[in-house]
């Protein structure tokens, strides 16, 4: 029998950015909100990995360096940008630290032989999965938070996380947590 394991890599959130995002879920009926706190920022999902190749995914991940850098969760949106709304995020002041982590943890998966991510990267959270939610309802929603914001906060890790899907949503749970460490200079 194969072993598989649902991966992604991802930024935690402190506490009180996670409250402030509870504050958020509730003004659209039919919404599947995040459940059980389990707020991230999303560096890259790798879906369906399987057994010897999980390990060469932490090996890669180790090998990683980036400093650390602190991020703002700022304003709402969903994707997909056009057309019917399928999921609510928050959104992430522009951080170029946090844009050469995600070129970097990328560059790393595909060293573990895991194929190229195809669509572009933008930082967010998500807040809600929206099947059949009342189109207005949403506009609401994002016309009212569209002045969120949290206050800055520190990264200073980033983890790989595995993800079990259930009939309640999926549980996700961090496998190994990866240190920022400033990039080691080479000599002139």
């Amino acid at each position: 029998m194969r072993r598989v394991t649902r991966l992604f890599v991802a930024i935690d959130l402190p506490e009180p950015v996670k409250d402030l995002l509870e504050l958020l879920r509730r003004g659209i009926p039919r919404a599947r909100w995040t459940k059980d706190r389990q707020y991230h920022l999303t560096l890259r999902f790798l879906g369906e990995v399987e057994g010897p190749a999980v390990q060469l995914v932490h090996e890669v991940l180790r090998g990683v360096r980036c400093a650390p850098f602190e991020l703002r969760l700022a304003g709402t949106g969903h994707f997909p940008p056009r057309g019917s709304p399928r999921v609510l995020w928050a959104g992430v002041r522009p951080e170029p630290r946090l844009d050469e982590l995600q070129r970097r943890v990328e560059k790393a998966v595909r060293r573990a032989g895991q194929a190229g991510e195809e669509r572009r990267f933008a930082a967010h959270v998500s807040l809600a999965r929206l099947d059949d939610a009342p189109l207005p309802r949403v506009v609401d929603f994002l016309r009212d938070h569209a002045g969120f914001s949290a206050e800055p906060f520190a990264v200073e890790r980033f983890h790989l996380y595995s993800s079990v899907l259930g009939r309640e949503g999926s549980l996700h749970t961090v496998l190994e947590s990866f240190p920022l460490q400033q990039p080691v200079r080479e000599a002139l």
